[in-house]
């Protein structure tokens, strides 16, 4: 009997998505229902776990804490290891209509979408004949921890050693999960019309975290206020230097200063003796990362010299900027195009900054990746608007795209995988990773006397 052909292949899996097509969905609802953020995923990772059992996927839990990871072995013989990933946290957003009602925990960035994805993507893979003429093998991977949140919690898990980097997929290459992985996709929801249904290209700013404290002395501010320091004048100032340096930032290189207070004094008729801010510096390029990350620095210093208060800066190493592989970009984009048409599908210049930050851009650092966007959300990411309207669009429509080229690559001795990591070239073996993102860790104290 001859083998079937790799369009045969593509067919059966997505008659199998379709046929699954309420699981699926429903994996995506039931995880909305239940935000959890990150490292605190046990609920959803237990939804996860779940449904990879029902397909029999062996799998292993609790790495980084909450992450999963198992294996798909095809049966066509030895060959790459692809892996198709979904992310396991919500946002903090407490007045979005899903809502946890006691943590503020919020599906306000679509990764309950994603969930949905992995699963369809995984089952179509499963069908038997699909499976018997593929080489290699799919790892099945869900992480924790993309969005960069609740860093003062994090980093106290780093400081108990239970993890080493507040991203999970940054945990996830420090552990060695990615050590037996060839390459990677996974994809995200988006609502922005210029996306289309499915859209590929572009790239992502990466980030450094600042946990700023400064401190001052207490004093009756309406009887001697002169007797105190005021904390909350050098975070004032701090953040009036950081707005000036706005004109020496170059349009190309897509810097961003934002950031919250989460102390700013404990009584009213005190002078603040502590105030804590939460900072981000976001830049397209490492090396613009490095230099407003300097700047950022040297602002926090401004506001202590400025009143003689002391600053603790806390550095933390976030995100790199995203480099999505051409080669898997090609093969995607013609099955995107194959299910949703080429009117459907948007291809973005790889130099497109979207802005934000993701933790697949350090993966990409090491490995060919992918991450394209799904169309059929709508409102502002991160905002109390932000929801999946349209489940073809949000879920099906990824799987199938992720499962058919998983198929391409896989397919005919894997030909096409080998070709993508034979051509690849990293921008950081794990080791040079590992070394950058621990020099990005640290602590300065200085003293404005």
């Amino acid at each position: 009997m001859p083998s079937p052909t790799v369009e045969e292949l593509k067919a059966r899996a997505l008659r199998r998505i379709d046929q699954h097509r309420e699981e699926i969905i429903g994996l995506a609802k039931s995880v909305l229902q239940e935000p959890e953020p990150g490292y605190t995923e046990v609920k959803t990772a237990q939804k996860v776990s779940q449904a990879l059992a029902r397909l029999g996927i062996p799998h292993q839990t609790g790495i980084a804490l909450t992450g999963i990871k198992g294996y798909i072995p095809g049966g066509a013989g030895p060959g790459p290891t692809v892996a198709v990933m979904g992310e396991l946290d919500s946002l903090r957003v407490p007045d979005h209509p899903h809502a946890d009602r006691s943590t503020g925990a919020a599906h306000a960035c679509g990764h309950h979408a994603q969930l949905g994805m992995l699963l369809g993507a995984v089952i179509g893979l499963t069908d038997p004949e699909v499976l018997r003429n593929l080489s290699g093998r799919i790892a099945v991977i869900a992480v924790p921890a993309e969005e960069f949140i609740d860093a003062e919690f994090r980093y106290r898990l780093r400081q108990e050693g239970k993890i080493g980097f507040l991203g999970g997929k940054q945990e996830f290459i420090r552990l060695g999960a990615f050590d037996d992985v060839d390459m990677a996709m996974m994809c995200h929801t988006t609502s922005a019309p210029e996306d289309g249904k499915l859209a590929v290209g572009g790239t992502s700013n990466g980030h450094i975290v600042k946990l700023v404290t400064f401190l001052g002395r207490a004093a009756h501010a309406g009887s001697s206020p002169w007797k105190g320091v005021n904390a909350l004048n050098a975070a004032n100032i701090a953040l009036m230097a950081l707005h000036t340096q706005r004109e020496t930032l170059r349009d190309e290189d897509h810097v961003r200063f934002h950031g919250i207070m989460t102390a700013g004094g404990v009584a009213v008729s005190s002078v603040p003796a502590e105030v804590r801010l939460e900072w981000r510096v976001r830049a397209g390029t490492n090396e613009a990362l490095e230099g407003a990350n300097a700047k950022a620095n040297r602002c926090f210093k401004a506001g202590a010299l400025a009143v003689g208060a002391t600053v603790r800066i806390t550095s933390i190493a976030g995100y790199l900027p995203l480099l999505n592989n051409p080669l898997l970009q090609e093969v995607f984009l013609a099955n995107a195009q194959r299910l949703v048409g080429k009117e459907g599908v948007v291809v973005h210049p790889p130099d497109r900054n979207r802005g934000g930050s993701t933790d697949m851009g350090d993966v990409s650092h090491i490995l060919p990746v992918l991450h394209p966007y799904a169309g059929g959300a709508r409102g502002t990411g991160h905002g109390n608007d932000y929801l999946v309207y349209d489940y073809e669009l949000a879920v099906l429509n990824p799987a199938k795209a992720m499962a058919l080229t998983v198929i391409d690559l896989l397919a005919n001795g894997a030909v096409k995988a080998k070709e993508v990591k034979e051509r690849f070239r990293p921008r950081l073996s794990k080791a040079d990773y590992l070394r950058l993102q621990e020099s990005r860790m640290g602590e300065e104290v200085y003293r404005g006397e």
